[in-house]
């Protein structure tokens, strides 16, 4: 039986946490494990939103500590699958920080995570297409293929010369 595609709006989730003083390091700031530990839980439901079925994280990209959070701030951290490949899916997550009081908003994070569907067993799975729908979607679903084949090739995956998409960037096949 085919699966439904779906578009990334069905996967978009959105959590929010207070940072608390248990979740700060000696600057009063929020923890980086703190931080990856919400990222891979707002990813996850995500991934399984999409999926409808058991995700395992397979991968987490660089990700990027532009601006520290600090105590009493906010955090809404907002996630959506950007792709979809035979087993496996890819989550943007963005982190942003609010300060009420003062009413300042800001981004802080950004990271992609890559799941794969599981069966009962523990089996991967296939997965339902992904149907981008606007332009930003379309640029998160042409760049899934190229950061997949560098985690791949990054991974001993992959043979560098079979990353078709990466060569193309730089032109290596002229």
């Amino acid at each position: 039986m085919a699966k439904q595609a779906k578009n990334p709006k069905d996967t978009y989730t959105i959590m929010t946490e207070l940072v608390l003083p248990n979740d700060t390091n000696p600057l009063n700031n929020l923890m980086g494990g703190r931080l990856m530990h919400w990222m891979d839980i707002v990813s996850a439901i995500a991934a399984q939103k999409h999926c409808n079925r058991i995700v395992v994280t397979a991968s987490v990209d660089n990700i990027s500590f532009q601006h520290p959070i600090a105590l009493g701030d906010v955090v809404t951290l907002e996630a959506k699958v950007t792709r979809a490949f035979s087993s496996s899916v890819e989550v943007h997550i963005v982190v942003k920080g609010e300060n009420i009081p003062s009413g300042k908003k800001y981004p802080s994070n950004s990271a992609f995570f890559t799941f794969v569907a599981v069966d009962q067993s523990g089996r991967p799975i296939d997965v339902p297409e992904l149907i981008p729908e606007t332009e930003e979607e379309q640029e998160l679903f042409d760049g899934a293929l190229r950061r997949r084949q560098l985690r791949l090739v990054l991974g001993k995956r992959m043979k560098p010369e079979e990353a078709t998409e990466l060569k193309s960037i730089f032109k290596l096949d002229e």
